[in-house]
Order: structure tokens, then C-alpha cells, then sequence
């Protein structure tokens, strides 16, 4: 094979003018404007290996409308927000998930301390009727409030997260509303898993899909906005 002109009477290192012809030709365009990995990969593979041990284990103890729940849902998408490295699918899911999984560290920790369940949500961590490793498999609750603010610290906060989130529970909620509605997934039949007959139930269902977007995503947008808007002028 002939050797091209530019490798013949040069002084320079072969590797050197090999790179200068492929950039000339367009071969390392595609890898110069590779983006830096932000987030560990140990952290992806963890994960990753977390959810395809839970998906089966959770499928058999409680069934696959299990997967409907807005925390459950949560975790394959932040498994896709790792890979991608997505600010918008980690600012989606701070936006829906971090006041309730808040709640559920907050109840945990009391009664853990004390003994009693201060708002509920988490007495099923207690529940000896459920396999132990399936109750520490649940600890994901604690963990995402942690793992989606430092996310947003990393890669940031997208605006748009509010009505990604919105447009979700629009859609999920009236699943969970008529499918198997015995199970008042996402407290779509009334809150803390009991269905509500002080009003009628499609009326009940309106107010959910008004009130819970205005009441919990909205403020937690504006201060997730705003707590990322002080971290960025914190670091210029």
C-alpha cells in the first residue's frame, strides 16, 4: 500500500500527522464534540442492577399495578436519566416525587425513633408479613430525594419539569382511577390508600388532577427553580 505524501519527509511523530489527516477529513469530528460523562458509571451500573433484581421481586410480592405508583415509576426513570444524563427526567421526577418521598423519610424516621407513623405512609416497612430483604429493598424511598437534588446540582434544573410532570398525572391517575381501583394506586380513589365518599368519586378524581399539580408540583418547581438558580450564580 502506498504511503500518503503527508507521511513521507515529515519530522513530526507518525501518530500526530495520522490525527491532523483524520480531522481533515472529518473522522474525530464525531468524538471532539463528545460531551464529558457527568455522572459516575459505577452509580449507573448500580442502579441498573437494582432495578432488574427489584422489577421481579416487586411484580411477585404486589403485582404489576404496583409499577403505576408515581415512586415506582420513578425508578425506571431515573435509571434512563442516568444513562442519558438527563437534567429535564431528574427535574421531572424532583418535581412529582420529592415533597411525598419526603413525607414517607419523615414517617419512616419517627417511627423507626418513637414508634409512631407521625403522617403514614411507610407502616408497611413494619409489616413482618413481608419478606425483610423486600422491606430494605424499599429504602429507594429515603435514597431519590437525595439522588435527584444532587442530579440537579450536577447537571441542573429544566423549567419544563412541572408539566412533564403534570401531563403524567393526567395520564396515570385515571388508570389507576378504573384499573383495579381496589388497590387506590397514587391515592386515586382517596388518600392514605382509602377510598373517599365525601364527594362523588369522578369529582373527587377532577380536584386531584387540578389541586396536586397546583399545590405540590407548582411550589416545588418554584423552589427547585430557585434553589438551582442560586447554586449557578453561587458558581460563576
Amino acid at each position: 500500500m502506498a504511503i500518503p505524501a503527508s507521511y513521507r519527509g515529515t519530522s513530526e511523530p507518525r501518530w500526530t500527522t495520522l490525527r491532523q489527516d483524520a480531522r481533515n477529513i472529518g473522522i474525530t469530528s464525531k468524538f471532539n464534540t463528545m460531551a464529558p460523562m457527568r455522572l459516575p458509571l459505577w452509580l449507573k451500573i448500580a442502579w441498573t442492577v437494582w432495578v432488574l433484581v427489584w422489577i421481579p421481586l416487586y411484580t411477585r410480592q404486589y403485582g404489576v399495578q404496583n409499577f403505576l405508583y408515581f415512586c415506582d415509576l420513578g425508578n425506571f426513570l431515573v435509571a434512563v436519566a442516568l444513562w442519558s444524563e438527563s437534567s429535564l427526567i431528574f427535574s421531572w421526577q424532583a418535581v412529582g416525587l420529592l415533597f411525598f418521598q419526603t413525607l414517607f423519610v419523615i414517617d419512616l424516621i419517627s417511627a423507626v425513633l418513637s414508634g409512631v407513623h407521625i403522617i403514614g405512609g411507610s407502616e408497611f416497612m413494619f409489616d413482618s408479613g413481608i419478606a425483610l430483604p423486600l422491606r430494605l429493598l424499599s429504602l429507594f424511598h429515603a435514597v431519590m430525594p437525595p439522588l435527584l437534588l444532587w442530579a440537579i446540582w450536577k447537571l441542573g434544573y429544566d423549567e419544563r419539569a412541572w408539566k412533564y410532570q403534570t401531563i403524567t398525572t393526567w395520564i396515570i391517575v385515571p388508570v389507576n382511577y378504573f384499573w383495579r381501583p381496589q388497590y387506590d394506586v397514587n391515592w386515586a380513589r382517596g388518600p392514605f390508600f382509602r377510598e373517599q365518599h365525601f364527594v362523588p368519586g369522578l369529582v373527587y378524581l377532577a380536584l386531584y388532577l387540578v389541586g396536586v399539580p397546583l399545590v405540590v408540583y407548582w411550589p416545588s418547581h418554584l423552589l427547585l427553580r430557585r434553589w438551582a438558580s442560586h447554586l449557578s450564580s453561587h458558581h460563576k
